[in-house]
């Protein structure tokens, strides 16, 4: 399909500079649309996804004060934007730099979009390191 491929000396996944990975969950964070990539990176196909919360794709080494920061920064603001480290289904991993948007349809019910894009090698570095260490303090 794409051009993803895993780093041959650990378990972290790569995708194309260009590419856009999609998701959207409802209001309780099940996931009702998810694009080809995102499932071919995250390593299920799509029917494995639809229905399944989206922390079906949360990796052990993501801080909860992160998760807390994108839901008071999307509750407050409408969205948020930053950096997380997803878990795929054979337990490799991938970086993603992500945007989180709230949506409202017509009869006033929330959504939630999020749409990723890859990460600089410096920022993957960076936030490995901050991560462990608000991991750490847990």
């Amino acid at each position: 399909m794409s051009n993803i491929y895993k780093d041959p000396k650990t378990d972290e996944w790569h995708y194309p500079d260009s590419a856009y990975i999609l998701s959207e969950t409802d209001a309780r964070g099940i996931i009702i649309y998810a694009n080809a990539l995102f499932c071919e990176i995250a390593g299920y196909s799509l029917d494995e996804l639809l229905g399944q919360p989206h922390s079906i794709v949360r990796h052990p080494d993501m801080p909860r004060a992160a998760f807390k920061g994108l839901w008071d920064d999307v509750e407050t603001n409408g969205f948020w934007t930053g950096f997380v480290v997803n878990r795929r289904k054979d337990t490799g991993y991938y970086w993603v730099y992500s945007t989180v948007l709230r949506r409202v349809d017509r009869e006033g019910k929330p959504s939630y979009l999020s749409i990723r894009t890859k990460p600089t090698r410096n920022s993957v570095e960076k936030y490995t390191k901050l991560y462990a260490e608000l991991k750490d303090a847990e």
